[in-house]
């Protein structure tokens, strides 16, 4: 049988016509009459009329086909242990589901714990940066530091700095500068109204152990100024310091064989947040009232805190990075300070250390723990 051969004069595929006429048809039909030629046999009319329709398509489906929406990577870096932050991971993924963020789906969340483990931090912070995220939030000071000393280019959105402009780590709350921004817990101006609290529960204070950690910068200033607010309440404040988990039993005996009266532990040590049970425990046990800067020192059995909320803290770094992602610059985004300062007291830590609450303090705090 001989077979007639199809060339672009019989059969015009790209233009949806059929040949010869000029009026515009859909593609089922322009196939189907293109194929339909006197003298084909049905199997050669549907061939024609296959090939017609894959033309088509090929011409047609790379215009519709869309690429795939990129997922960002959001890197979260803690100098303490995954179980010890792991509130705050949760509350910083509440702030993102609270924004309609979907993890996996909208965004992906790398995480690194330097597991109260200093040396370890660098190493991390190159980490991450050798990811390529989007945006890093870290914790506290040593991840921040870190981190920019790694890279000037990735966002950095600081949940909880303790003094960003003197640590260098922003050049004003108002301007940042640089790829840094996020929020400031404000610790040192908080400094002298820890010691007076203290003081309010114990009228005849005199000595105060202060365990800090020299290794964070911003602690560095926060210990300055309780220096100077202690000297004004004519307190006899003993520093003890706490860089690393080989330091704390030595800073535990530190605090009895000065016989400290009390006990202020400052936020901003990735160590200390880890081991805060522990910390809380010898307090009971050697009856000495503690002081803290966050009230999850206090859930764990301290005695009482004053200061920001720190879940609260990491909810609003969420908003940060939903900016950063929609194109805002971390040099345009000020510095934000916590607005409310919570007062929390453990009652039942007071009455096994034998003491009696003043009631003008119980009518003040924010939070109760019975």
């Amino acid at each position: 049988m001989r077979r007639r051969r199809l060339t672009g004069a019989a059969v015009r595929f790209h233009s949806l016509r059929v040949a010869d006429s000029d009026e515009p048809i859909g593609v089922p039909t322009a196939c189907h009459r293109v194929a339909s030629r006197p003298g084909w046999s049905a199997q050669w009319q549907a061939l024609v009329a296959a090939v017609c329709l894959l033309s088509i398509a090929a011409v047609v489906a790379p215009t519709d086909a869309q690429p795939p929406p990129k997922v960002p990577k959001i890197g979260f870096f803690s100098g303490a242990t995954a179980d010890g932050v792991a509130n705050l991971v949760e509350a910083f993924r509440q702030g993102m589901r609270d924004l309609g963020y979907v993890e996996g789906k909208t965004f992906v969340l790398e995480a690194r714990y330097a597991d109260g483990k200093p040396e370890k931090i660098p190493e991390l912070a190159r980490e991450l940066v050798g990811l390529k995220v989007d945006v890093i939030v870290p914790t506290t000071d040593a991840p921040i530091a870190a981190l920019k000393r790694e890279t000037r280019t990735i966002p950095i959105v600081m949940a909880n700095s303790t003094d960003p402009v003197g640590t260098g780590f922003v050049a004003s709350l108002a301007h940042p500068g640089g790829n840094v921004t996020g929020l400031t817990n404000l610790s040192v101006d908080l400094s002298g109204k820890r010691l007076e609290i203290l003081r309010e529960v114990l009228p005849g204070l005199a000595r105060v152990a202060f365990l800090w950690n020299p290794e964070a910068r911003g602690t560095v200033l926060d210990f300055n100024e309780s220096e100077k607010a202690a000297s004004s309440l004519h307190l006899e404040l003993q520093s003890i310091e706490v860089s690393s988990a080989a330091d704390l039993d030595r800073a535990f005996s530190a605090v009895t064989s000065q016989h400290a009266q009390a006990m202020i532990v400052l936020p901003g040590n990735p160590l200390a947040f880890s081991k805060r049970a522990e910390i809380a425990r010898f307090a009971q046990r050697n009856r000495i009232p503690s002081m803290y800067g966050i009230k999850e020192y206090v859930d764990a059995g301290g005695l009482m805190s004053y200061g920001p909320s720190l879940p609260a803290m990491y909810r609003r770094a969420a908003t940060y990075v939903d900016k950063i992602l929609k194109g805002a610059k971390p040099t345009d985004l000020p510095v934000e300070r916590p607005t409310k300062f919570e007062l929390a007291l453990n009652l039942k830590t007071a009455s096994a250390l034998g003491l009696k609450v003043p009631p003008s303090l119980l009518q003040r705090a924010d939070q109760l723990i019975q």
